[in-house]
């Protein structure tokens, strides 16, 4: 089968509005996470989040859109989309050819105009222009119509695993012969309906996240979006490259709506899994971009199926200390953060990390550093233990 390989990256977060600005960020430690500007909601004052700092109505001006139905979901989605396309240097034509296939992923979509929707729905108003942006495919049926995406369009929703979940498909798509190219990712913005959800499971914190910290009270939320660019070997030509879809891992341990079993059935499984699609053994693994969302139940499940998989792990760390935990689009933004380990051969640390979990007993990278790095898996797990391990590597 073909080998799968990146030739484009577009993201945007709470920490640079670039793939540049990302990478620049992570290099000097930055945090974007703080008390939210924008979120209307009662909680704003009491969460920290990895919030956007600009406006929607900036953000749709500053990328020309004009209808009311937009949500910042999509806004997000089209930037990162944008820049992606650009960087691959990507057509028109080849946009629109049947061959080329969008895979997009969110969790809360539209639904950051639930308020909206539902004023519209209690009025005496025909219609809402919210009510064809509220379902949670409207984001990429956007791009779709916008860009004039030709080949297949599909979004995926399995929680935090979403966006990495969009990248294997898409990955599958090529070597199966279905694709040429897939432009995969995700998008989320902070609403009130996540805001809420989580802090009815009393596991957002009131300080700053602290991943595999003894001491960590919970996550923080965060809004982004990123894509790739995933092409077919053969048709690359001279483009630069990135890295290669090495590998691709899912699972799930069906324990509980909200939690991973203790054990770490699902994590355990989708690390193996996507060691043996890459043809590597753990100890190939040079880097873990962890899941690491600073609960008490994520923290030590993930850390203890790491133990089960390696023995002595792989240096590891979590970059929702940079960015909160964007939720659908988290695969894909620290898929991004996984390249950048790899073309720039370094590692970013996690951020206020202090006090060693006796219960799993190891200690995550604190400090940036340069590495020799050759294969990163990065692990995204999801609600309803939706596990997925994915595995980058240098592609030349």
């Amino acid at each position: 089968m073909s080998r799968v390989l990146i030739t484009g990256i577009g993201v945007v977060s709470a920490i640079g509005f670039s793939a540049d600005e990302n990478h620049t960020a992570l290099k000097n430690g930055a945090c974007g996470i703080d008390l939210p500007m924008h979120l209307q909601s009662k909680y704003a004052g009491i969460f920290p989040a990895g919030e956007i700092k600009i406006t929607t109505e900036d953000l749709k001006r500053k990328l020309g859109i004009k209808d009311a139905s937009v949500t910042r979901t999509t806004a997000f989605a089209v930037h990162a989309f944008a820049e992606a396309c650009s960087d691959a240097g990507l057509t028109g034509e080849q946009l629109a050819s049947g061959r080329t296939a969008l895979i997009g992923a969110t969790t809360v979509g539209g639904m950051c105009l639930t308020d909206e929707l539902y004023r519209d729905a209690n009025s005496d108003f025909s219609t809402s222009p919210f009510l064809s942006s509220y379902d949670c495919s409207s984001v990429f049926l956007y791009l779709q119509q916008h860009y004039k995406i030709g080949g297949l369009v599909d979004t995926i929703n399995t929680a935090c695993s979403s966006s990495a979940n969009a990248i294997s498909y898409g990955a599958r798509l090529i070597k199966l012969g279905f694709a040429d190219r897939a432009i995969v990712g995700g998008a989320e913005s902070l609403s009130k309906f996540t805001v809420n959800g989580f802090n009815a499971l009393h596991i957002l914190s009131t300080e700053i996240c602290r991943p595999f910290d003894a001491a960590r009270q919970g996550l923080n939320l965060g809004e982004g979006a990123a894509f790739l660019v995933l092409e077919k070997e053969e048709n690359i030509g001279d483009k630069k490259l990135y890295a290669e879809v090495k590998g691709y891992g899912n699972a799930s341990d069906a324990f509980h709506s909200s939690s991973l079993s203790d054990e770490g059935h699902g994590p355990f499984a989708a690390m193996q899994e996507a060691l043996a699609s890459a043809g590597l053994a753990a100890n190939d693994i040079d880097f873990i971009n962890a899941h690491g969302t600073a609960t008490e139940n994520n923290d030590e499940v993930e850390g203890r199926a790491i133990l089960r998989v390696f023995g002595k792990p792989p240096l590891f760390a979590s970059t929702k200390s940079n960015t909160g935990h964007t939720l659908g689009a988290s695969g894909a933004i620290e898929a991004v953060y996984s390249i950048f380990n790899i073309i720039n051969q370094e590692i970013y640390p996690t951020l206020n990390f202090a006090n060693v979990d006796e219960n799993i007993g190891f200690v995550p990278v604190t400090n940036y550093r340069k590495l020799k790095v050759q294969n990163v898996m990065s692990n995204s797990f999801g609600f309803g233990g939706n596990c997925t391990s994915l595995i980058f590597s240098k592609a030349w």
